[in-house]
């Protein structure tokens, strides 16, 4: 009920507090009283930040605590800062007067830190206590009045008037307290005999002993001390030192001794016999050190660790045998040695920033803490030299990373950056902890071609849709940054629109023929290709691209002289008969569209009417006379002149020249006027073969009407024969023609023919019969070639004894 009244008290109390804060350097201070209920509200960091609540979750603001246990919070909705949970101030800071607890808030876009006290007030929610509610002392008879004997220390963590305030004694004749006063301003109390005792009358005294503190309502503790009368004993045991000051390792092993306490008893006997003791220590002490009561050594019985305790204070009693007893003081003080390594923690990182960021972009802000104290505890951080990073102290222990010059991701597109915090202790310790960091890419770069100009050959007479060329430009930039549009924009041509020509695919950056090209019509094709990244805003270059049109024989020499009239006669050339040799005649002029070999003519005399008459110029195509004209050269010679190129293959072209042998010009019009277009062999071939089809045609024809004649005729003679009333003996049996003297005609009008294309006229042959005449002269018949051979007309006889036909044929 005490504890749940006080409480109640407490809360009241709490009412009275006003949260304070203030921003000084950088810092902002609040206060709130213990054993508060959880979400309490410390103070709104929003305010005292000037940011708007929203703005909180935005820009990253959090709160990062150093210590193992996060004791407030931060509330986004609100901006409030809250306690997580209930808070006793002596837990967490013992007997320090001023109980403080620190965190820092952390704004993540600007990496900027503000500190942040928040001050624990103490109320009184705890009552003086003694370690042990029970004391004995035993106390010798002739123990002269005035003595003092110390008693049990009652023990308060709260503060100022909460805390321990006085002592009170139980009534009786024997005894009254003594306060004494402490160097850090503590009191105590001893037992003061103001009586002497006598054994004899009382053997033991019951004395109530009252620790009470100032807090409202006080509380108390209560130490019952039983006072044992003793029979006389001489001479008490002595400390050979009032106060025993020993300075010790944190790091000493277990078991290690750390003061040995001495006393001496000039006794004899059993009053000689001291034991030793410890009576004022605190629980956490009595877990660390032991004293061997026998021989008053102090071992270490824990671990000590200097960032815990400093110091360890208490008080030793030494007895002898008749309980006469002496105290001393004992002060351990623990001194430091550099056991904590650097500790670096990171409040607050970015993975990546732009390639464009400038010096002094924040990248991490780093929280650096060393455990130990003085030397030991101080921090050097340190990056590697070669890299674009350096550390700046920004508040307290932190540091902030942040570049020292410009970024370029094309030459380094990640980090690694260690970060090295060592301390000044002997052996120095250190940590290394590791950053990754990722360069962003920023369009900075625009596509480059290797080259600053292109130059491509292509044959002409291409397919259409053929590859002409192939550009690759390159980006050092990435992704998007990097993928690379090819266009055509610009051409030099002005009478065909590029368009029609070329096409480049937009990718790969190859370029196709949408034509097949004319060496003659045009030679070569300039045009610019641009490169365009997909950056945001596009960068892009220009590269000028020179396409040759690259010749191929495929135009045949063109003959201009001499040309072919347009009435189709032939052109004539004069030669004198007086000529001598190398005279020139004539000149045939010709030219080829081609270009380079394939342009180059030669001339050849291919045809004569007197070869090794004339001559022609290679190179030249000059018709020159190679002698003097005789008397028997035809006055007209005509002259077939090649001409060829110097492709591959090569292509030709003829022409026929016509020279007159005529010293003038009158002379040779009744020559001229003679001469006949000389005939074509083509043309002549053409006549007798269409003669030759037309007669045979007419052969067959005559053929099926005479086989026709032959049927029907024997058709009616069939008729008389069967009718009995037909006589044939008025025909002569020769004269008949049947099947067999058809085949022998058939076979009598075979005939050959041959053509020549040399040949003027064409010449048939027609062979003559084989068989023998066997008609009968009995009456007049013009044979031209016969029908029937001698063998048919005796076959045709034996057959046909009894009848007798005659006819006359005439072809």
């Amino acid at each position: 009920m005490t504890f749940h009244r006080d409480c109640k008290m407490g809360a009241v109390f709490c009412l009275i507090f006003v949260n304070i804060w203030q921003v000084v350097t950088g810092q902002i201070h609040y206060s709130m009283p213990e054993e508060t209920e959880k979400g309490y509200v410390v103070g709104n960091i929003a305010e005292d930040l000037k940011l708007e609540v929203k703005e909180l979750s935005h820009r990253g603001v959090r709160i990062f605590s150093s210590g193992r246990t996060q004791h407030f919070a931060l509330n986004y909705k609100t901006g409030h800062v809250y306690s997580t949970e209930r808070i006793d101030r002596e837990e967490i800071c013992g007997w320090v007067e001023k109980c403080l607890l620190n965190f820092e808030i952390i704004v993540g876009d600007s990496m900027k830190v503000y500190g942040v006290r928040v001050e624990i007030t103490d109320i009184n929610d705890n009552a003086p206590k003694f370690h042990s509610e029970k004391m004995e002392l035993k106390i010798s008879e002739s123990t002269p009045t005035g003595s003092l004997f110390p008693l049990y220390e009652a023990q308060d963590p709260d503060l100022g008037n909460n805390s321990l305030q006085g002592y009170k004694l139980s009534s009786n004749t024997h005894f009254s307290l003594n306060m004494e006063t402490r160097v850090d301003g503590r009191q105590y109390a001893e037992l003061l005999l103001e009586k002497p005792l006598d054994r004899e009358k009382e053997t033991d005294h019951n004395l109530v002993l009252t620790a009470y503190d100032g807090g409202i309502p006080v509380r108390t503790g209560i130490l019952q001390v039983h006072v044992i009368v003793l029979d006389a004993n001489d001479n008490p045991p002595v400390f050979s030192q009032r106060i025993y000051e020993v300075c010790v390792k944190e790091d000493i092993s277990l078991e290690t001794t750390v003061v040995t306490l001495k006393a001496t008893d000039l006794d004899e006997g059993i009053n000689k016999e001291l034991k030793y003791s410890l009576i004022k220590i605190t629980a956490k002490a009595s877990h660390i050190f032991h004293l061997d009561s026998n021989t008053g050594e102090i071992t270490l019985s824990g671990n000590l660790d200097y960032e815990d305790c400093t110091q360890y204070e208490m008080e030793a009693q030494v007895h002898d045998g008749g309980e006469l007893f002496d105290k001393s003081k004992v002060v351990i003080f623990v001194t430091d040695v550099n056991d904590n390594a650097p500790e670096v923690i990171i409040t607050s990182v970015i993975n990546s920033v732009p390639e464009n960021s400038p010096p002094g972009t924040a990248i991490a802000l780093l929280n650096v803490q060393d455990q130990d104290s003085a030397n030991n505890a101080e921090v050097a951080c340190s990056v590697p030299g070669n890299l674009p990073f350096q550390l700046t102290k920004s508040y307290g222990s932190y540091y902030s990373l942040v570049t020292n010059r410009a970024l370029d991701r094309e030459q380094v597109t990640t980090y690694n950056i260690t970060i090295t915090a060592t301390d000044h202790g002997t052996p120095s310790l250190s940590t290394s902890i590791i950053i990754p960091l990722l360069i962003l890419d920023i369009n900075d770069n625009p596509p480059l071609f290797p080259q600053s100009s292109y130059v491509s050959y292509l044959i002409e007479n291409n397919q259409r849709g053929a590859s002409v060329f192939s550009l690759k430009a390159n980006d050092p930039d990435w992704e998007e940054n990097a993928r690379i549009m090819y266009s055509i924009t610009k051409s030099q041509m002005v009478d065909f629109p590029l368009s029609s020509l070329l096409s480049i695919n937009s990718e790969t950056g190859i370029i196709y023929a949408l034509a097949s090209f004319d060496y003659e019509e045009f030679r070569e094709i300039n045009f610019l290709v641009k490169a365009q990244d997909g950056g945001s805003p596009p960068l892009s270059s220009n590269i000028s691209v020179t396409l040759f049109i690259l010749d191929q024989n495929d135009n045949t020499p063109e003959i201009l002289y001499p040309s072919v009239p347009n009435d189709g006669s032939t052109g004539v050339e004069l030669a004198p008969h007086s000529s001598e040799p190398g005279y020139l005649v004539t000149k045939v002029v010709a030219v080829d569209a081609d270009s380079g070999q394939n342009g180059w003519l030669s001339y050849q005399l291919l045809k004569a009417t007197e070869p090794g008459l004339f001559s022609i110029g290679l190179h030249t195509g000059e018709i020159r006379t190679s002698r003097f004209f005789l008397d028997k050269d035809a006055l007209k010679q005509s002259l077939v002149v090649l001409v060829k190129d110097n492709g591959e293959p090569s292509l030709s072209a003829s022409v026929t020249v016509t020279v007159v042998l005529a010293d003038s010009i009158p002379e040779s019009l009744s020559d001229i006027s003679s001469i006949s277009a000389p005939p074509d062999p083509q043309s002549d071939l053409t006549f007798y073969l269409v003669v030759a089809v037309a007669f045979v045609s007419c052969l067959f024809f005559t053929f099926l009407l005479v086989l026709l004649a032959i049927k029907v005729y024997r058709w009616r003679n069939s008729q008389l024969c069967d009718s009995g009333s037909m006589n044939f003996s008025g025909v002569p049996v020769s004269q008949f023609v049947g099947i067999d003297g058809v085949q022998a005609f058939l076979h009598s009008y075979c005939h050959d023919f041959s053509l020549t294309t040399d040949s003027q006229k064409s010449n048939f042959a027609f062979p003559k019969g084989t068989s023998s005449n066997i008609l009968q002269s009995h009456q007049s018949c013009e044979i031209r070639d016969p029908f029937l051979s001698a063998e048919d007309t005796k076959s045709f006889n034996e057959d046909s004894a009894n009848t007798e036909v005659s006819c006359l044929c005439k072809i």
